[in-house]
């Protein structure tokens, strides 16, 4: 059931709990805030949302559209055989994964983009209680938003496992307590990291599975962000997972295009894994989620084959990553990620950041507060996102620059 709080709708129920969008809260907290120079508030930069700002590439659009005739077909829930075959090349390219290691036809799920996937997930996952209560679903704190609203839905108790510098920017889920551990089905682990831009070893991947394997949980593993690096691809869950036990048993790993290749609004992707659990989560979707179009699942597989847009667009964010460093690179805990687009830059108090730096130079960041919670009640200092913000280096490089330029004014100033 909804009803109304102040104008917004809100859930009651199982739902009163369910997350709120950092980017409404962002809206709600700058509102009544106009920035004072009149240039600035004509000219305002937006570097909140991932959404890349670059073209698609245009042989996605060309795909699409000479293949547009079969919007008139239903798709099948599987995908086509092409999309699979491509996207399992791409797979044993980019992981050191021998094709003959996995089925494609089994294995492979397209998604309308990951967050989809990674919301119905849970749903096959916590059906029964463990151990005598609520399943538990382990979620880095900070978190996507789609993690705890997933939790929610399928009736699972969120835990929350923070991600700070001494953890890498990754939750430590040894960590939780055993109590804990022995509910839990599954467990939300983004690599590269959604704030933070903090990419997993080899050895944090593997404690992430042998828990999984002790405790018989699920890893989800969210690596949308893995093809945006510098010079070092981070390792991934399937490559980890198959060099310890030659399978993928208890992984889901998640992946996108939307970041890859600039395609957000393609809204494709596609979810890995062990037939045991894609089999379900097949039949999931089958009877409660919209399938990817034909058309769009032929532009994906020419997507997931081509190298050559990804290493262009990985050349474009090595630019604007120079830019950050020259302009951002003084301040106290600047770094550039290991993956990802994003700056996640500690200034002390992110929200009261965020509102100086909108009203002095126009200029909208992300609290990192908005993307956690505390980890202590009533303690603003225990949310991991407290003292950052994060900055999406998403627009051109001009745009960049301007914007950082201001950045670091206001950080300057002090005020």
């Amino acid at each position: 059931m909804q009803s109304e709080s102040r104008g917004r709708p809100v859930f009651s129920g199982r739902l009163a709990s369910f997350p709120s969008s950092a980017f409404q809260r962002l809206n709600r907290v700058l509102g009544d805030i106009t920035p004072e120079s009149f240039a600035y508030a004509n000219a305002p930069v937006a570097l909140t949302i991932g959404e890349p700002q670059d073209p698609t590439p245009a042989f996605i659009a060309d795909i699409v559209n000479d293949n547009r005739a079969l919007f008139a077909k239903y798709p099948p829930v599987a995908g086509t055989a092409s999309f699979r075959a491509a996207v399992a090349r791409w797979l044993a390219r980019r992981f050191s994964v021998p094709l003959s290691a996995f089925d494609a036809d089994t294995q492979i799920l397209p998604l309308n983009g990951s967050r989809e996937g990674l919301f119905h997930a849970l749903f096959p996952l916590c059906q029964n209680d463990r151990n005598g209560g609520k399943p538990v679903v382990l979620i880095p704190n900070p978190y996507y938003v789609t993690y705890p609203a997933a939790a929610v839905a399928a009736g699972a108790e969120p835990y929350y496992v923070p991600s700070r510098a001494e953890t890498g920017f990754l939750p430590d889920f040894n960590s939780v307590p055993e109590a804990i551990l022995k509910r839990t089905v599954a467990a939300f682990f983004c690599s590269p990291s959604n704030p933070e831009g903090g990419c997993a070893t080899r050895e944090q991947w593997r404690r992430v599975f042998e828990l999984a394997d002790l405790y018989d949980f699920t890893v989800l593993a969210d690596e949308c962000y893995c093809e945006i690096y510098d010079d070092e691809p981070p390792l991934g869950s399937l490559q980890v997972r198959y060099e310890t036990t030659g399978g993928f048993e208890r992984l889901l790993s998640f992946h996108s295009l939307s970041k890859r290749s600039n395609a957000p609004g393609l809204r494709s992707g596609f979810v890995f894994g062990p037939k045991n659990l894609i089999g379900p989560m097949t039949l999931f979707r089958n009877t409660c989620a919209p399938q990817v179009p034909i058309p769009v699942m032929e532009a994906s597989a020419a997507a997931w084959s081509d190298e050559a847009h990804v290493e262009a667009m990985r050349a474009v964010y090595r630019e604007r990553f120079a830019i950050a460093r020259r302009l951002l690179g003084n301040q106290k805990g600047f770094r550039v990620p290991k993956g990802s687009f994003y700056i996640w830059l500690d200034v002390g108090d992110g929200e009261a950041f965020a509102k100086t730096l909108w009203r002095k130079a126009g200029v909208r960041v992300l609290p990192g507060a908005f993307m956690g919670l505390e980890q202590i009640p009533g303690n603003p200092a225990s949310n991991p996102g407290h003292a950052y913000v994060r900055i999406a280096l998403v627009h051109d490089s001009l745009t960049i620059e301007a914007a950082l330029e201001r950045v670091a004014e206001t950080l300057k100033s002090g005020t």
